[in-house]
């Protein structure tokens, strides 16, 4: 998200393992972002150096994102560039962004550095054109280290891991005081709902009958059974120990590819957050093992070999990072393994629906159900999972 030229592999995008794919959604073009910015009111301050500047009056989509379920890029025009992102509305509707950038705004408001939200002459951060949604940011500030890497894939340093623990703990701070109610269930959206619900296994029936795409492909699988056998022992063990504890709104997709970096090397700390597109109202703990799940575990690794190796080193870095800035109450201590095994519970369904209902892909919503619904959450039954879960339990104690 930060001014630079096009990647090596311009119109492929990240898939669901470690291969570059045909994207779900068309590129963005120069025609359709001059368009879409006509109808804001981009401040002159986003403008860059000359050096990055582009001659004449049009719109150049100068870098394309290679994120899979949407469309996004920088778009160069003149001497300003911004970050523009295209949504089908099926995936994100005006009303689910804004309550991103209602955070967003908030945690700029508080002194973090995310990238301001552009808004039209009438105040709205986005613009419609049919199917599709727009939303239009300032370019982050800082080197973005990790512009093509993976979710799922390490820091490239412990260093980098402590900083982004540092500045996950001072977003936790900042968002304190943040007290819009959570956002509703959606396509590629995380939550709560379903660990922290009385019955989960009920909680996940109501959300099938809101979400008919999503109940379409459930009633060919037996999930009440795997849900019993495998989520549900984690989420008697983390429910108790989270219902003690306050709610708040949290990053949600806290990975190093959505930080930027305030110079190259082991030792950088972070210049910038932003995407906030997975952030909703849970649990700061539950962030956190969000942030661990996302970069110290090799997931994509475990479709193919039935292993994922595990980063403690990293995991510890981040985690000290964090507390050297915002101490773990002893019940977020506590609640952190117990929470881990099943934090992605709720996104990977709502993936699901993604790939079985929006874009019609049953072999990936297969993948999405049984390798990341499924396998990670049956990964911590086995030694390797163990470990991890007795390492973090004997960090909290």
């Amino acid at each position: 998200m930060t001014a630079a030229g096009p990647g090596p592999s311009a119109g492929l995008v990240h898939g669901m393992g470690k291969e570059l794919v045909e994207p779900d959604w068309a590129p963005l073009t120069g025609d359709e972002v001059s368009a879409v910015l006509a109808s804001y009111a981009v401040p002159a301050s986003y403008a860059v150096p000359a050096s990055h500047a582009v001659p004449g009056t049009g719109t150049v989509v100068a870098w394309s994102s290679p994120r899979p379920m949407s469309a996004a890029g920088l778009a160069r025009r003149g001497a300003g560039t911004v970050f523009v992102k295209r949504h089908h509305v099926r995936v994100r509707s005006p009303a689910q962004l804004a309550a991103e950038h209602a955070f967003a705004t908030h945690l700029r408001g508080r002194g973090l550095p995310v990238p301001a939200v552009c808004r039209t002459p009438a105040g709205r951060t986005t613009v419609r054109d049919g199917d599709f949604v727009y939303e239009v940011h300032e370019v982050a500030a800082g080197i973005d280290l990790y512009r093509d890497a993976m979710s799922w894939t390490p820091y490239l340093s412990a260093g980098h891991a402590r900083a982004a623990g540092a500045a996950l703990a001072r977003l936790h701070q900042a968002a304190a005081g943040f007290r819009r109610p959570a956002r509703p269930w959606g396509v590629l959206t995380g939550s709560c709902e379903v660990i922290t619900a009385a019955d989960p296994l009920t909680e996940v029936a109501a959300i099938a009958r809101r979400r008919p795409g999503l109940g379409r492909y459930l009633a060919g699988r037996d999930w009440r059974g795997d849900l019993t056998r495998h989520h549900l022992p984690a989420i008697r063990r983390a429910a108790p120990l989270l219902g003690t504890l306050e709610r708040r709104w949290g990053h949600g997709d806290w990975h190093p590819s959505n930080l930027t970096w305030d110079r190259p090397g082991p030792d950088a700390h972070v210049a910038a957050v932003f995407d906030f597109g997975l952030a909703n109202r849970t649990f700061a703990v539950h962030d956190l093992a969000v942030a661990l799940e996302r970069s110290t575990i090799a997931w994509l690794d475990l479709a193919g070999s039935g292993r994922a190796d595990v980063d403690l080193g990293a995991m510890d870095a981040l985690l000290d990072g964090y507390q050297a800035v915002r101490p773990l109450e002893p019940a977020e201590a506590a609640a952190l393994p117990e929470v881990l095994p099943v934090v992605h519970l709720e996104y990977a369904l709502s993936e699901v629906e993604y790939f079985a209902d929006v874009v019609a892909s049953p072999g990936l919503a297969d993948l999405a159900y049984g390798t990341y619904l499924i396998g990670h959450t049956r990964w911590f039954t086995g030694p390797d999972g163990a470990a991890v879960l007795g390492h973090l339990r004997r960090r909290g104690s």
